[in-house]
Parts: structure tokens; sequence; C-alpha cells
């Protein structure tokens, strides 16, 4: 029996347990790491996810221990399993590995998609803050528009008692607060719950898929939201893939985004409407490198505040989307495109006034710069950037998060909501490709 360690950020790594793991005799998955998402080292995979052969379920411990861990357990090998991350990272990890005496591997798509009895059509992107999101919601639009009952299932995010996120099901906002979900949880959750689809997240995915095909509300059409730049949990029919100029050259440079590309049947190259031409060409020529068989979409990100004339000559806090600007390397998000778009006077730096985690954000992401990211992983985060907004002396505040965050969080302070959506540019567009598939599956 080979004993092994999973490296990961409470996502795929469990998946890859789950699936190639679990059940095999051949193999004793003695830890895993935690990195990425704060506070999640320190708990433990339950017995009850866990299966027979892990009667005291496995231990979580942080990555920064991975070396001591494997002295510790003997370990044989060691899985990488979290995503976004370049190459030189993963391989720095794996160099750590090696040199403490165990193999070092990644699984892949053979070894982790799980079969649908539905059709899948798979949405992910090549970085974090690509705008998948919004061509995601552009997809359950047009599947929508043709009467088909959409069930979608996004990526995990499991921060929380894995046993009750088993399985998480969400049909309406009261779902939301009954499953305790965190900032970062809300804002991918609820653009599906208002559009009346659907969403299923959680631990278990072949569960969750089980779920999904059956549920009571009817399903047509698996709609798998990825996160970060993982391939998807399930082998799709149909793979639809973001890339964005503004990060030029990380299509082909990060983990396991350039699977992402590689695999997609369409790209979609977004942002045309705020990057450079020469970001764009160069994005333009790796993708026809990498797959020159895809069908390529151009697309616009296109902004849109509730109240614009608030920001005119004002001084103004930017709030944009927190995994976007950490681990998403971003340094501009719609809310700092629509400061200079209605006529900010300036954007404020919140970094003098961050408190508790906030702080700690910026420490650990130094290169975040003048706005300030929406990070709500837990109470003490919400509570944390509820308090560094009201500390920030501006006039007002941009709110650039695919949520209201004044809803979740009280202001006292005048803000406007920027909501941004997927805007196609001339031929092909998602429409000829979604319409095609439905009409080869006869839907």
């Amino acid at each position: 029996m080979k004993k092994v360690i999973i490296i990961g950020a409470a996502g795929r790594d469990f998946h890859n347990f789950n699936t190639f793991y679990r059940d095999n005799p051949n193999y004793e998955v003695v830890a895993f790491t935690a990195a990425q998402i704060p506070d999640i080292a320190g708990r433990s995979y339950p017995k009850e996810l866990a299966g027979e052969l892990y009667p005291n379920g496995i231990p979580i411990y942080p990555q920064e221990e991975l070396e001591t861990l494997i002295e510790k357990y003997d370990a044989d090998a060691c899985v990488f399993a979290y995503s976004d991350v370049p190459y030189e990272f993963v391989m720095g990890v794996g160099a750590k590995v090696n040199a403490a005496g165990a193999a070092f591997a990644l699984l892949g798509p053979k070894q982790t998609m799980l079969p649908s009895k539905k059709p899948v059509i798979a949405i992910g992107a090549v970085r974090t803050g690509c705008g998948k999101s919004q061509t995601t919601r552009k997809i359950a639009e047009l599947l929508n528009e043709r009467g088909l009952k959409v069930i979608a299932v996004r990526h995990p995010m499991p921060y929380g008692d894995l046993n009750a996120q088993k399985v998480q099901r969400f049909a309406s906002l009261d779902d939301l607060k009954k499953h305790n979900c965190t900032i970062e949880e809300m804002e991918e959750y609820e653009p599906h719950i208002a559009a009346g689809n659907v969403i299923y997240a959680g631990v278990d995915y072949a569960a969750i898929l089980e779920q999904a095909e059956n549920d009571p509300a009817g399903c047509d059409v698996i709609l798998w939201d990825g996160g970060n730049n993982d391939f998807p949990f399930y082998k799709p029919d149909l793979m639809v893939t973001v890339v964005d100029p503004h990060r030029p050259g990380h299509e082909c440079s990060y983990y396991p985004g350039e699977v992402t590309l590689r695999i997609a049947d369409a790209v979609v190259i977004n942002k045309i409407d705020s990057a450079d031409f020469a970001g764009i060409q160069a994005v333009r020529e790796n993708v026809t490198k990498l797959n020159p068989n895809a069908t390529v979409i151009d697309a616009a990100s296109m902004i849109h505040a509730d109240a614009p004339g608030i920001i005119k000559g004002k001084r103004v806090l930017v709030v944009e989307d927190g995994p976007t600007l950490t681990h998403g390397d971003m340094k501009i998000g719609a809310g700092v495109v629509a400061a200079h778009r209605f006529g900010a006077a300036e954007i404020v730096d919140p970094r003098p006034y961050a408190v508790g985690k906030l702080a700690e954000t910026f420490e650990i992401y130094p290169d975040i710069g003048t706005v300030l990211p929406a990070m709500g992983y837990g109470e003490q985060q919400i509570a944390d950037l509820a308090a560094t907004i009201e500390n920030t002396p501006c006039d007002c505040v941009i709110i650039a998060t695919p949520i209201d965050l004044a809803r979740i969080i009280p202001m006292n302070k005048p803000n406007t909501r920027i909501e941004y959506a997927l805007q196609e540019i001339g031929s092909p567009c998602l429409a000829d490709v979604i319409g095609a598939f439905l009409d080869e599956k006869g839907l």
C-alpha cells in the first residue's frame, strides 16, 4: 500500500480523494495539506466522507509543513491538487517533495472526471477573474431561452463543516442563509438563483451529480460552473474556456489553466473593450498555437453602474472580487474601470486603513494596489472588511463584486454597484456554438 499526501486547497483535493483514492486499497491517504484559502488548515476530512478505509478520517495540515509530513508519515507520493498557480510554483513544490524523498504527481481527467447521464456544458477559464461567471450566465440565458431546465454545479468552496456541506442545493436566497454561505460562495451562487436556475455545490461530487440529474425542478442540461482555472469534475460534452488579454501569456504558464484551454471546444477572448491591442494579439496567437481547432469568440465585458452620478469628481473606494485580486493577480477590475469611465477624482488607497484579516491579506498579497479585496471567508473577515470600508476616508464606495455587498455589510457611505455582462463582438458567437450543440443533442 502506497502512502499518499494530497496537496490542496479545500476543493480539487477532496474530489481527487473521493474519485481515485477513497475506496482504493492500493493507497493510503495519510494527510491533506491546505493553502490559498484562509483558516482551512487544522481541520480533518471526516470519517463519514472518507469511507470505510478511513475510520478516523484524515488530518489536514498547513502546506508549510509538507516536508515534515513526508518524513513523519514516510509518504511515498504527494499529489498536487489545487489551481491557479504558475508552473514555476508547481514545480517548486515538486522539487521540495522529491528532495524529501517522495514522488510528485498530478491526476488528470481520466482519473477524476465523472460521466453524466445528462448533457454537460462546462465553462472554465485560464485564470481567476477572466470573466467566467458572466460567460456562464450568458450560456445559462441561451439555454433558458430554449426552454431547457438548467441545473448548474459549481466548483467546490467547502470552507465550513464538511459533513454538512456534502451536497448543497441552492434554489432561493434563503438557501444561502441556510448553508451559512461566505461572501465568496454567495458571489457564485446568487446569480444562478436570480436567473431562476438551481445550483449545487459541496464536497462529494458523485453524490451531487446523482441529485442534480434527478432534481425535482427537472434537468435537461448540467452546466458546470468552473472555479479558479481548474478543469471540470464532470466529463464535458461541450467545453468553453475564457481567456484574458489583460494577462497575456498566463494562458500558457499557469496550472491547470493551459489544460482548460487545450481541451476547449470554444474559447472566449474577453475584455477586448479594455485590453490593449498587444495583449489581445498575444492571447489570440497562443490560443491558435495551443488549440487550433477551437472556435474563437471575441467579447467585451460591459459594465453598468446603478448610480454613476455619485462617482464624478469624487474620492472613491473601489471594492473588487477578493480571489481575483489575491491569487488571481489582477491589478484592475470592473470597479477601477468604472471609476475612470465615470470621472472619479481619485481612487483612495485602503491599505493604511485596513484592519485584522484585511491587513493580513495586504501583507500576503502586497501587489494588490489601491483597491480593496472583498474577502469574506468567515465572520471575522466580513467584520474586518466592514471596518476597513468604514475607516477609509472617501466620498463614496464603488462595489464591483458579483453580489450587492451593501446587502451583506451595512454602509454609512454613498455607494454604487457595478455589474458586468458579456457582450460578444461579431461572429461566431456563443449562440452559434450552443445552438449547434443543442441541435446535435436533439434538445
